[in-house]
């Protein structure tokens, strides 16, 4: 099964948002695999951000459990796809080790929303659902192992 590791600065925002967004249309598009998140900055204690829950909550998915982290050791050894909010974050992860061809960049890079009101908020949710669906369409072409199903019309 394909591991996904979703990463931003401090996984409060983008890649929780991202991590829930993608299981709801891996589901759809009968992509079967582990999904998580994590951070490659500072990770702070409180949680992820309020608005980030609200705008998620709009469309049916419940972020408001979600705990921030910071990528461990261990996820560099198991992810088979780290799926990284900016060119920056990619660059960070082949800083750590990680080899350019399991680092995947969202959409155009996905802007960080953090310390925005709900509309900057409702803006990246939109370029996450909308930057999830060619995910899945590069999942289905380039790691066909992962598919069990065609994509719910």
């Amino acid at each position: 099964m394909l591991h996904i590791l979703f990463v931003c600065t401090g996984n409060t925002c983008r890649s929780p948002m991202a991590e829930a967004i993608f299981a709801k249309k891996s589901e759809e598009y009968g992509i079967k695999s582990i999904i998580s998140s994590a951070g490659i900055g500072f990770v702070g204690e409180s949680g992820v951000s309020a608005n980030a829950v609200t705008v998620c909550n709009e469309v049916g998915i419940d972020i408001s459990g979600h705990k921030p982290r910071i990528i461990r050791e261990r996820d560099l050894e198991v992810a088979d796809l780290f799926v990284a909010m900016t060119e920056e974050h990619a660059e960070t992860l082949k800083a750590i080790g990680v080899d350019d061809k399991r680092i995947y960049v969202l959409g155009s890079g996905i802007p960080d929303p953090y310390g925005s009101d709900l509309v900057t908020y409702r803006r990246c949710r939109r370029a996450i659902e909308e930057a999830t669906d060619e995910l899945c369409e590069y999942l289905k072409g380039n790691y066909p192992g992962c598919v069990g199903g065609v994509p719910n019309e």
